[in-house]
């Protein structure tokens, strides 16, 4: 079984979400339980993205250490934004998951 963290800020940001979103995220820290490999890479094997309507949810994972790290979640208009915040302080969230 995979073990899945949560940043600081991803926790601020899952508690103002609206419910039906709070529940899809605690769905998908389950889904991430039983297998890191769910949602979409991008640029890198290691960070991914699940859609949930008009919104993301951003993580990086280790396969080998088995641990993933929730980053992230937004609307789709700051994709891009968030993207590269979270490669120009990859080294940072990687280091939290090893």
């Amino acid at each position: 079984m995979n073990e899945v963290y949560e940043t600081a800020t991803f926790t601020k940001i899952k508690e103002a979400c609206e419910k039906k979103e709070q529940e899809w995220i605690e769905k998908m820290k389950d889904q991430l339980k039983d297998n890191l490999n769910v949602g979409k890479p991008l640029r890198y094997s290691w960070f991914r993205e699940k859609k949930f309507e008009n919104k993301r949810l951003f993580y990086v994972m280790n396969e080998k250490t088995n641990k993933a790290l929730l980053l992230a979640f937004g609307q789709k208009r700051q994709q891009q934004k968030v993207i590269d915040h979270i490669i120009q302080n990859k080294e940072r969230y990687l280091t939290l998951i090893n």
